[in-house]
């Protein structure tokens, strides 16, 4: 039988968990069990304050249903915002289990139009509201693990299919994806001493941020299954976040609908070694050789 409680007891932080994914992730974890922190800052989609606060909205949804939440309005790009954010956890239910990163904006144009702030912004809140957050929670368990109370901690990024391959119009967007992944890979190594999984997901649903890339696929059905739906992303998260996905760190899962898919990264492909220095005339047989052997790319999105 499916253990529905799955991470009963644990305490979930998710980021960006006032509306769309974010918020299927928060009452998906409020159903299994877990105590969740859930941070908004209430930004529209740009990152521009908002006068509501749907974070108090899905904590209310959680108490209505009988699971415990609290608000966190912390911004986590901010190196103090993100440590506040962790404390926020350990402060209300006396310990953290689980960190899911999920926070982002979007500022999309092609890159000979893209301004600088357009891309630092982006960045900041994609890559550096990952790791801020990510590196707070590690000092964390680490001291529990000094202690000898090594924990079972879950880090669950958010990378996208615009970081694995690449997408038109979305260059900081994809810059910065794509540096999640390979954050989420390090962290992994790292981490491992001390109790601590990282894996990442690449999501595909219906949300504020997607809407123009999936505008052919935004309307719900009738009936039937909806395959955008961002519920349909959280099952994993929340097993990811669970003590039974122990052993399992350092990948990368695309997940659409009722479809999960293990993404293979950048692996070693063919090559020839001669010994010694080429000469730049000599490499371009040499190249397309080994491309004739390579796999081909998928394509970018958009191309």
């Amino acid at each position: 039988m499916t253990d529905n409680k799955i991470c009963d007891g644990r305490v979930v932080i998710v980021t960006g968990a006032g509306r769309g994914i974010g918020r299927a992730h928060a009452l998906a974890f409020a159903a299994a069990g877990a105590k969740v922190v859930v941070n908004d800052l209430g930004a529209e989609l740009d990152g521009a304050p908002s006068p509501d606060s749907p974070a108090a909205q899905v904590v209310e949804e959680i108490k209505a249903l009988g699971g415990e939440a609290v608000v966190n309005g912390d911004d986590i790009s901010d190196w103090e915002g993100a440590r506040r954010l962790i404390a926020s956890a350990v402060e209300a239910f006396g310990r953290l289990d689980v960190l899911v990163n999920n926070a982002g904006i979007v500022r999309d144009r092609m890159l000979v139009n893209l301004g600088e702030d357009e891309w630092d912004a982006v960045i900041k809140v994609h890559l550096k509201g990952h790791f801020a957050p990510m590196r707070h929670a590690a000092e964390y368990w680490r001291n529990e693990a000094k202690a000898g109370r090594t924990p079972e901690a879950r880090i669950i990024n958010t990378s996208s299919g615009a970081g694995l391959l690449g997408s038109v119009g979305q260059g900081n967007y994809s810059a910065a994806k794509a540096g999640i992944a390979g954050l989420t890979l390090t962290a992994s190594a790292e981490f491992a001493r001390y109790g601590i999984t990282v894996n990442a997901i690449a999501p595909a649903a219906r949300t504020r941020m997607t809407e123009t890339v999936f505008a052919d696929m935004m309307a719900a059905p009738e009936d039937g299954f909806d395959a955008m739906a961002p519920e349909n992303v959280s099952p994993l998260v929340v097993w990811l976040g669970s003590a039974d996905s122990a052993g399992v760190t350092g990948r990368m899962f695309e997940v659409e609908g009722g479809k999960v898919t293990v993404a293979d990264g950048w692996r070693h492909g063919a090559s020839i070694d001669r010994g010694a220095r080429w000469e730049p005339a000599e490499l371009g047989p040499v190249v397309r050789d080994l491309l004739g052997k390579a796999t081909t790319p998928e394509p970018v999105y958009g191309a």
